[in-house]
């Protein structure tokens, strides 16, 4: 009877250790790329880096055909992963691999959107209302209005003009829009980011849910002068998305400023968890960037 009970036990321990042990199991995330306007090659690796380095994301890679090659047989299984990255700006997919992508965003699946990948896909209009806002490839008022901010409150303005622009790069000054969101709850309302495009007069057809973080787009840089959006939420049926315009691939991994900035990959590490589970579960890290301090991780992780 003791050997039974203690069989019982021993069964029963060994089921509470596999469950942590899928419990704490990394997500399985995909970020797909192969062709941008960015060098593709040195984002996807440092985006990966920064995933994995955190312990919380196993990664695979969807490398498209080349620009112009034949995409036909590019069909990634997005229903296998908890987390999609788009870093992706080039030729459309293929019609299934498009009903495969909305399928999986319609059943609840996070989506990051990085950088460039705003730019993808003009004239594929649910893509346009997923990303929020988009910019360049021709993009005007057919395509949906401005959105920025004025006075702190949102605004999607119908004026006619192209889609989409940037000033010089130069390091500024990020702003909290929705503090209790948990991707940004703790962090500080104000950082510098470092060296970086800012994305300015984008627009679309989709709707903003959380403004997360905002930068004002200076005319001395070549700017817009309004308050752009920097770091957003997408309002899409039942999925999460995490927009962000920062982090301009540099030549090299290591000549990569803007994506080795502490708050750039801060907030895209805890996008990616919010997007992927709903929560975010990650520590404020101690080397964020202050005001008037940016911060590097030169080697993407803390």
């Amino acid at each position: 009877m003791k050997k039974k009970i203690l069989t019982v036990l021993a069964a029963i321990a060994l089921a509470g250790a596999f469950s942590c042990s899928s419990e704490n199991k990394p997500l399985k995330a995909l970020i797909v790329t192969g062709q941008n306007n960015h060098a593709w090659e040195v984002s996807h690796i440092a985006i990966k880096q920064i995933l994995e380095n955190s312990g919380l994301f196993a990664v695979d890679i969807a490398v498209s055909p080349a620009k112009g090659e034949d995409m036909s047989a590019f069909k990634p299984d997005f229903s296998a992963y908890k987390l999609v990255v788009l870093d992706y700006n080039g030729d459309r997919w293929p019609q299934e691999t498009d009903a495969a992508f909305l399928d999986y965003i319609n059943k609840g699946g996070g989506l990051v959107l990085y950088h460039a990948a705003d730019n993808a896909f003009r004239e594929w209009t649910e893509f346009n209302k997923i990303i929020g806002f988009g910019g360049w490839e021709g993009r005007n008022e057919t395509d949906g209005p401005y959105i920025y901010l004025k006075n702190g409150e949102l605004v999607y303005d119908n004026s006619p003009g192209a889609g989409g622009s940037h000033g010089a790069q130069h390091a500024y000054v990020l702003n909290a829009g929705n503090a209790d969101h948990p991707v940004i709850k703790g962090l500080p309302a104000k950082w510098r980011h470092a060296r970086d495009e800012l994305y300015d007069r984008m627009r679309g057809p989709g709707k903003v849910k959380d403004i997360l973080y905002w930068a004002y787009s200076d005319p001395e840089t070549g700017g817009s002068g309004r308050d752009e959006l920097s770091i957003f939420t997408v309002d899409y049926g039942k999925a999460r998305i995490f927009h962000t315009t920062l982090g301009h691939a540099g030549k090299t991994l290591a000549d990569n400023t803007a994506m080795q900035c502490a708050g750039f990959q801060t907030t895209l590490l805890r996008g990616a968890e919010w997007a992927a589970t709903g929560k975010v579960t990650q520590p404020i890290p101690a080397d964020f960037p202050t005001e008037t301090n940016v911060s590097l991780r030169k080697d993407y992780k803390e």
